[in-house]
């Protein structure tokens, strides 16, 4: 088969389109055919050399795909060949076949198509586990995304609107503002102009965000803790600001506010198993009724990862960037 490799890390022409063994499915595995994958921050991160496939995962990047099933390995019950299906994956998306444990397994959900469906997994399950199994979002509670316009930050609106929450997004221009407040967003906060503290806390009478989604890290972690409110949740799922902050800790308990902080790569099989299951409960079901939609920015062919990846770093895009298979 074909797959992107990365012989040395370095900027986006360090992507090459190269021919590898077939991967052979495993005890509990099922090879995946895939019809397209998505580019992920985690991607150029591990393309630049700063972020390494967890022990045994494939060496390609890809963290997440879609596809029609090739094969059972053994011990696969449920699935049958043929089935289409997305896949939440350590590595190994940016090929045409992928082998994946059957627990991080999805079916197409109804309404949407089979490339589109590579958009879902990795917003899906980072955003449901950590704004909801971990943060616990509640309907009349107030969410704060930043990076509203990206595949994160779009399911983040749909999903904490279906619950009935009211959100807020930081992004950087009028027109990816204007995109979230389509998908359901009522406090737009242009970053570059406005204090996103003092805008979240106008907005809400002066109590703050009941919870927020950061994936800037140590650049906003004061500010966050600022515009939390009273027992806020501030859940963090990135360092694109950097990895070491000062944390006020007596601001943090006048609040009786937590800070989480998570990854999806790098869990055992069972946690990943377990979020897998909780968004096929929770949010299929939202997809399947037209509530829930994954936004795509625009596709790409897969031997073209390079030109995907320059997208990604220019932050042009709104919602996933895809890369489809030949």
């Amino acid at each position: 088969m074909h797959a992107i490799t990365i012989p040395e890390p370095g900027g986006p022409e360090a992507l090459v389109w190269d021919e590898v063994p077939d991967p052979v499915p495993g005890e509990g595995e099922v090879l995946v055919e895939v019809a397209a994958s998505a580019v992920n921050r985690a991607d150029i991160l591990q393309r630049q050399g700063f972020y390494d496939p967890p022990p045994g995962a494939s060496r390609y990047p890809g963290l997440e795909c879609s596809g029609r099933i090739a094969a059972l390995g053994p011990g696969v019950s449920g699935w049958a060949v043929g089935d289409e299906v997305c896949a939440l994956l350590s590595g190994g998306g940016y090929a045409e076949k992928v082998a994946v444990p059957a627990g991080q397994l999805l079916p197409v959900p109804a309404g949407v198509g089979l490339r589109q469906a590579a958009a879902l997994p990795e917003v899906t399950c980072t955003v449901w586990s950590n704004v909801f199994m971990v943060a616990h979002l509640r309907p009349g509670e107030t969410l704060l995304v930043h990076g509203g316009s990206s595949g994160i930050g779009t399911m983040a609106i749909q999903l904490a609107r279906a619950v009935g929450a009211k959100v807020a997004v930081t992004a950087g221009t009028e027109e990816k503002l204007g995109r979230c407040a389509e998908l359901g967003a009522e406090i737009l906060i242009n970053y570059r102009e406005q204090d996103f503290v003092e805008e979240i806390r106008r907005a809400t009478d002066g109590a703050g965000a009941d919870v927020i989604l950061d994936n800037m890290g140590a650049k906003y972690l004061d500010r966050n803790v600022r515009a939390l409110a009273v027992n806020g949740r501030l859940a963090i799922i990135g360092m694109q600001g950097g990895a070491k902050g000062e944390l006020n800790i007596g601001a943090l308990l006048s609040k009786r506010a937590a800070i989480s902080a998570t990854s999806l790569r790098a869990r055992p099989l069972g946690e990943k198993a377990a979020i897998v299951a909780a968004v096929r409960e929770h949010v299929w079901p939202l997809l399947a009724d037209g509530q829930v939609r994954p936004v795509v920015d625009r596709e790409v062919p897969m031997r073209d990862a390079a030109a995907a990846h320059r997208l990604l770093e220019e932050s042009g895009h709104i919602g996933k960037v895809l890369l489809v298979a030949s």
